[in-house]
C-alpha cells in the first residue's frame, strides 16, 4: 500500500490564475489531509515562464505590457483586470493591479530553485506572489528579491549569488523543456505521481477529489484507468 502522493506543479510568478490556483489548491489539500491524514503528500514546485519575451528592463505596468506588447485593447484589459481582482478576493488574496510591475520572471526562478535547495520553496514563493500582485516589487531587480528572500530565511548573499549562478539557470531551462515535452501550454499544472494531471486553478472541491481519487488508485483501492 502506498501512503504517500507525488504532486509537480508548474507556475510562474506573473500568473494571477497560478496565484489562485495554489490557494485553491492549498484549500483542497488541506480538507484532504484531514480525512487521510496518513497519507504523505510530497510537492515540487518547478518553473514556467508566461511571458519569456518580456525585457529586463521592462518598466511598466501589467496595463501596458497587454496593451503596448500584446496589442490587448485597454478597456478589455481593465475589465479582465478587474475580474481577476474580485475572484482572487473572494479566496482571501488581494491584487493590486494598479501597482504590478510587469516583470521578466526569470530571476525570480532561480530564486525559486535556491529555495528549494534550502527547503524554503513554499514560503518564498508564497511571498514572492504577494510582493508582485500586491505590493507593486519588481521580480526582476535583484536586490528586492535579495531582500524579499531574507524575510522568509534566506541568505540575502546567497540569492544574489543564484542570479548569476548558471546551474540554476540551468534548472530553470529543465522545468520549462520538461513542461514543453510533458505538452504543458498554460499554467498552473499539476501532475500526480508522474501521471494524473490537472490544468488550471480549479476549485478546493475539484482538488481534493482528485486527491481522493489518486489515493485510492495508489492504495489499491480501485483500479487505474486503462487508455482507449
Amino acid at each position: 500500500m502506498n501512503d504517500k502522493i507525488r504532486i509537480d506543479v508548474w507556475s510562474d510568478i506573473a500568473c494571477p490564475w497560478c496565484y489562485i490556483g495554489k490557494h485553491r489548491f492549498e484549500a483542497g489539500l488541506a480538507a484532504f489531509r484531514e480525512q487521510h491524514p496518513e497519507t504523505e503528500v510530497e510537492i515540487e514546485s518547478h518553473s514556467f515562464e508566461l511571458a519569456p519575451d518580456t525585457p529586463l528592463d521592462f518598466s511598466g505596468s501589467e496595463i501596458d505590457f497587454l496593451v503596448r506588447h500584446k496589442g490587448m485593447p485597454a478597456p478589455q484589459v481593465e475589465q479582465m483586470l478587474g475580474q481577476m481582482t474580485e475572484m482572487a478576493a473572494a479566496e482571501g488574496i488581494e491584487f493590486d493591479f494598479a501597482r504590478v510591475r510587469h516583470a521578466n520572471t526569470q530571476r525570480a526562478h532561480r530564486v525559486l530553485h535556491l529555495a528549494k535547495a534550502e527547503g524554503l520553496q513554499a514560503e518564498v514563493q508564497e511571498r514572492l506572489f504577494r510582493a508582485y500582485f500586491a505590493e507593486g516589487e519588481d521580480m526582476s531587480d535583484p536586490e528586492s528579491l535579495a531582500r524579499l528572500g531574507a524575510e522568509v530565511g534566506l541568505d540575502p548573499d546567497a540569492v544574489r549569488a543564484a542570479l548569476d549562478d548558471e546551474t540554476y539557470g540551468a534548472a530553470v531551462q529543465q522545468d520549462i523543456t520538461r513542461a514543453r515535452m510533458l505538452g504543458i501550454s498554460g499554467v498552473p499544472f499539476f501532475l500526480l505521481e508522474q501521471q494524473y494531471g490537472v490544468s488550471g486553478a480549479q476549485s478546493a472541491e475539484a482538488f481534493a477529489g482528485v486527491l481522493e481519487q489518486v489515493r485510492a488508485i495508489t492504495a489499491g483501492e480501485v483500479p487505474a484507468p486503462t487508455a482507449g
